[in-house]
């Protein structure tokens, strides 16, 4: 029963897709939503991104030189391992599972809160189609947006591991440099950014189908916005572990 409970919800989900991915109507209102969502949903996370990432990348880099380094290794070890950590894992995955709980509860509470008020109703009833109306801005925004959000990340990231080096002195800063710099392959870069496109389409559309498709009053709402955080975040754990193998 549980199984087939999920192909249902998956099914629905589907068809939701289905509808938001039809040519807007009107393109002029499109794009006039699309950037308001792309500010609202991607500039406004900016400041929780760099502010995270700044401090993740310093912890990463007393981490490594407490725990890694030792008198038998290079000295830009420390440095290394906190430019793969911050490329290929932090900068994707964990800074979409933060985003998952701010946008996805944003995303998920705003059609709920349209269902339960009946605004989506009353489009349907004027012959807009709602979900392609409601939805694809914020899929398209999120999608435009993330690249950018992966880069600061990774340069706040590591902008952080100096400030280690230069004010709390944990390692010299030319070491960091070095480990940096050492066996620096630019599609770890690229792979970041093509994760992240995946973690944005689900960070954007699986909390929309969420509070789309709500059902009751206001404390439905509250509800669909949880379920919408947490099924984002599995299904973003989910499809990191396919990611990385399928892309290293």
């Amino acid at each position: 029963m549980m199984i087939i409970r999920y192909l249902t919800i998956f099914g629905r989900y589907l068809q939701l897709m289905g509808r938001t991915f039809s040519v807007p109507e009107r393109m002029r209102m499109f794009f006039k939503s699309y950037v308001k969502e792309m500010a609202q949903l991607g500039v406004n996370s900016i400041g929780i991104v760099l502010l995270i990432s700044f401090f993740i990348g310093a912890v990463i880099c007393i981490q490594m030189k407490l725990n890694i380094q030792s008198p038998w290794m290079p000295r830009w070890v420390s440095g290394y391992t906190t430019r793969e950590i911050l490329l290929l894992e932090f900068s994707s995955s964990i800074m979409c599972l933060i985003l998952a709980g701010k946008v996805g509860s944003n995303i998920a509470s705003e059609l709920g809160t349209m269902r339960v008020t009946q605004q989506i109703d009353a489009l349907e009833i004027m012959g807009v189609n709602s979900a392609s109306y409601l939805i694809l801005p914020k899929i398209m925004g999120m999608l435009t947006i993330m690249p950018f959000l992966v880069i600061f990340s990774s340069a706040t990231g590591i902008l952080g591991a100096y400030a280690t080096a230069y004010v709390g002195h944990v390692l010299p800063p030319d070491d960091l440099t070095l480990g940096l710099q050492h066996s620096f392959k630019s599609w770890f870069v690229w792979m970041s950014i093509i994760k992240s496109e995946f973690f944005a389409f689900i960070i954007s559309s699986v909390p929309a189908f969420c509070g789309y498709t709500v059902e009751g009053g206001s404390v439905n709402v509250g509800k669909s916005s949880t379920d919408a955080v947490v099924s984002s975040s599995v299904l973003i754990l989910f499809s990191d572990v396919f990611l990385t193998q399928l892309l290293s």
